[in-house]
């Protein structure tokens, strides 16, 4: 048997995106852009890419226009770290989006989750304040 590590590949990721394949597209580009505030990079009558910043992007796809399907928001959370938690989960709350309690984890961050129309599971987290 050969141990030996293959090398690794040369290549530089420059940006990442997320496609989220949805039944409920106009509804889900609703939520990402007026709620969340994502900016649009690019919008066509079944696709919507929005920028979360300079090097990361969330898609929104029209299942009903490509041949993958909407998983109904089964399997994925889709996590983000953000400044301020406490404000931002007030702001949501205002806007009648059901976000889950705060709860703070052992690993030192303090967190919430939304659900977008989709049914995909979003977490908003930051690092909790460590006392000395």
């Amino acid at each position: 048997m050969n141990d030996a590590k293959p090398e690794p590949l040369a290549f530089e990721i420059r940006t990442a995106n997320t496609i989220l394949y949805c039944d409920r597209f106009h509804e889900t580009v609703r939520f990402y852009r007026d709620v969340l505030g994502f900016p649009v990079l690019l919008s066509k009558s079944w696709f919507v890419e929005f920028a979360i910043n300079p090097l990361a992007r969330l898609s929104v796809a029209d299942s009903t226009r490509t041949t993958l399907k909407s998983s109904g928001g089964q399997g994925l959370t889709l996590t983000f770290q953000v400044d301020d938690v406490i404000s931002l989960h007030s702001r949501l709350s205002a806007l009648d989006c059901s976000p889950t309690p705060m709860v703070s984890h052992a690993w030192n961050a303090t967190l919430f989750h939304v659900h977008d129309p989709e049914g995909h599971r979003l977490e908003f987290w930051a690092p909790s304040e460590t006392k000395s």
